[in-house]
C-alpha cells in the first residue's frame, strides 16, 4: 500500500520535495481519482509539443482556420505550456465519454424535417461539466500533497489538446483529426490540468490504426478534408454552423442537409466507433427534446425562448441569429410541405437581413423541389457505406 492509496492520507512534505517513488504513487492515485470523477481515461505527458506547433503553423499558412482568427493568436503559447502557465512541468490529459446509446443518428440525418444536432451538444455544455470535474480532481490532489501550482483547461484556452492527448497515450489522431481510442472509439471530450509536479510520463500512442480506411473523408458532406489528417474549416459544417458569423456560401448550403449545430458524419462513419463507450453522465442526455426536434418548430422560437431553452447548453454559442440561419438552411434542404412554407414566410417579416437572405434561399429551394426541379440531397453516410452501417440507428 502506497502513501496515496487513501484520499484521506495527505502528505505533509512540500510537494516539491516528493521522491521519485512518491511521484510514481501519486500518478497512480491521480488516475484512480480520475475514474472516480467520471473520466474514461487519464494520461500524463510532458510540456514539449513543438511538432504539433509546426503543424499548426502550416495549417494556418494555408488559411484552413477560416475566420477563427484566435487560432493564430498567442503564438508559441499554444504549444509551449510553460508560456501559458509558468512553472508547468507536466500535463494531465483526460477524456470523458458523451454518447448516449439511446440516441438515433442515421435515421435523424435522413429525416429531412428533423433537426440534427451534434450528439455532444444535446445536453449540458460539456465545458461546464468537465471543468467542474477537473477542479474537483485538482482539489483531491491537493488533499494528498498540499497546495500545488495548477490550471485546468477545457477547449477554452490556447491549448493543442489533441496532440497532447496522443502524447499522453489516450489514442491516435485519426484522418478526421479527432482522437480515437482503439477500445472505445472517439465519442469523447478532452480536458487538461497543467501542473508544476514532475510526475512520471506515460508513453505516447504511436500507432495509427486508420490504415487504408478513409471512410471519414469519403462521407464528409462538404469535402472538408483536403487530405487525410487535415481539416479545412472553411468547408466544415461544424465550423459553419457554430463559429462562422454571417452568410454561408450558397454552394455549401445544399450539402449541409438538416445539420443545424455541428456534424458527426466523420465519427459515424468510423469503424472504430462500432463499439464506442456510452456515457455515464446524465448531463449529456438530451434536453428539451432536442434529439427529436422538428426544424419548423425550432424556427418558431423567439429569442427569449432560444435563450431560455439553451441555458447551460453549448448551442447558445451560435447565437439566435446564427441559429435561425442554420434552421432556414435545414428547412430549405427538406420536404416542401405547406406548413414549412407558412412558417418560413411568417419568419421572413421578422428576420434580420442576414437571416432573411437564408429564408429567401430556402423558399426558392422548396419551390424548385415542389416543381420537381431539384431532389432531396441524399445522406453521404447511406450512399457511400451501405451495408456497413448496421451499427447505426
Amino acid at each position: 500500500m502506497s502513501e496515496f492509496d487513501s484520499a484521506n492520507a495527505p502528505v505533509s512534505a512540500d510537494h516539491l520535495c516528493l521522491s521519485s517513488q512518491q511521484l510514481a504513487d501519486l500518478a497512480v492515485r491521480i488516475k484512480q481519482l480520475a475514474t472516480e470523477f467520471g473520466f474514461a481515461d487519464c494520461g500524463i505527458t510532458s510540456t514539449h509539443n513543438e511538432a504539433a506547433g509546426q503543424r499548426l503553423n502550416q495549417w494556418l499558412d494555408l488559411g484552413y482556420q477560416a475566420n477563427m482568427d484566435y487560432m493564430g493568436k498567442h503564438g508559441t503559447m499554444r504549444y509551449r505550456a510553460e508560456e501559458l502557465m509558468p512553472g508547468t512541468q507536466r500535463i494531465i490529459c483526460l477524456r470523458m465519454d458523451y454518447l448516449d446509446p439511446n440516441l438515433t443518428t442515421l435515421s435523424s440525418l435522413e429525416n429531412g424535417q428533423q433537426a440534427y444536432i451534434a450528439r455532444y451538444a444535446l445536453g449540458r455544455d460539456y465545458h461546464k461539466l468537465v471543468r467542474k470535474r477537473l477542479a474537483q480532481l485538482s482539489k483531491a490532489i491537493e488533499a494528498l500533497i498540499g497546495p500545488f501550482g495548477h490550471r485546468v483547461f477545457v477547449d477554452s484556452a490556447p491549448v493543442l489538446e489533441k496532440p497532447l492527448a496522443q502524447k499522453a497515450g489516450l489514442g491516435w489522431q485519426g484522418k478526421h483529426t479527432l482522437i480515437i481510442n482503439r477500445k472505445q472509439g472517439s465519442w469523447f471530450v478532452l480536458g487538461e490540468i497543467f501542473v508544476d509536479l514532475p510526475l512520471p510520463i506515460d508513453p505516447p500512442y504511436d500507432k495509427d490504426h486508420c490504415s487504408r480506411c478513409e471512410s471519414c473523408i469519403t462521407v464528409c458532406p462538404t469535402n472538408a478534408f483536403p487530405q487525410p489528417y487535415v481539416l479545412d474549416a472553411n468547408r466544415c459544417i461544424a465550423y459553419l454552423t457554430i463559429e462562422h458569423k454571417g452568410s454561408i456560401a450558397k454552394e455549401l448550403r445544399p450539402l449541409m442537409g438538416n445539420r443545424v449545430f455541428g456534424c458527426d458524419d466523420c465519427q459515424l462513419a468510423c469503424p472504430w466507433n462500432r463499439a464506442a463507450s456510452a456515457t455515464q453522465e446524465d448531463d449529456f442526455k438530451p434536453r428539451h427534446g432536442l434529439d427529436q426536434a422538428q426544424l419548423a418548430d425550432l424556427l418558431t422560437w423567439t429569442e427569449t425562448e432560444f435563450l431560455k431553452r439553451t441555458e447551460g447548453s453549448p448551442i447558445r454559442r451560435v447565437g439566435f441569429e446564427g441559429w435561425q440561419r442554420n434552421l432556414a438552411i435545414g428547412l430549405g434542404n427538406g420536404p416542401a410541405t405547406a406548413n414549412v412554407f407558412v412558417i418560413l414566410n411568417h419568419q421572413l417579416a421578422l428576420a434580420t437581413p442576414m437571416v432573411k437572405e437564408h429564408i429567401e434561399w430556402a423558399l426558392d429551394q422548396l419551390q424548385q423541389r415542389q416543381n420537381q426541379n431539384i431532389p432531396l440531397t441524399p445522406v453521404p453516410l447511406r450512399e457511400h457505406l451501405g451495408r456497413k452501417l448496421k451499427y447505426l440507428n
